[in-house]
């Protein structure tokens, strides 16, 4: 058995511009008067590796608490793309059925695709990237997946995963009210593909 972890250490990753870094202070500090150390963390619901929720992107929708679990978890499928992800092309990826997508690549997810990624029943997508769609689709593609209720997994880590068909376990925090949470996705290959 061959586990990915998928995300990026939380403080060194890139962050989206415009966004709050991450960053830590000690609060407590072991020493002779106090037994352990505690950390105060202040960071963005997008920072490092992260979820999506429909609420990040579509008004009154779920937050991240809501995210049904069965969509984060089970088999998932890792391919390979780079460029434009056309209609098409979703269609193609999800031909045998995949309710699970990972992408690796360099892509720019197009409008079209996204609403065939939805239309499809996709679960689950998760993209290399910090963001899907390009900078003047993103909020129409973000649109198109969320209102779909379809998981959305950012800034993933997947240049050392070979194509091919996985254990997928990739849970939000369980924060309320959120639109987003960084998380730790993992892969799990039972079978090594060499």
């Amino acid at each position: 058995m061959k586990i990915y972890d998928l995300s990026k250490e939380l403080f060194s990753a890139a962050v989206f511009p415009g966004d709050p870094a991450p960053a830590k202070m000690p609060f407590r500090t072991i020493s002779q008067t106090c037994p352990c150390n505690l950390t105060v963390l202040t960071l963005g619901s997008h920072n490092g590796t992260h979820m999506d929720a429909p609420k990040h992107f579509v008004a009154g929708a779920k937050d991240i608490a809501q995210v049904p679990l069965e969509k984060c978890v089970g088999p998932c499928k890792v391919a390979r793309f780079d460029g434009l992800l056309t209609a098409a092309d979703a269609n193609r990826l999800l031909a045998d059925g995949t309710k699970r997508l990972l992408i690796r690549g360099e892509i720019e997810i197009s409008v079209e695709a996204a609403e065939a990624f939805a239309e499809a029943g996709l679960w689950f997508l998760g993209v290399e990237g910090m963001t899907v769609g390009g900078r003047d689709t993103g909020a129409a593609v973000h649109r198109a997946l969320l209102s779909a209720e379809i998981a959305l997994l950012e800034s993933a880590v997947l240049s050392a995963v070979p194509a091919g068909t996985y254990f997928l376990s990739c849970a939000p925090l369980n924060m309320q009210g959120l639109d987003g949470s960084p998380c730790r996705p993992l892969l799990i290959d039972f079978e090594e593909k060499g």
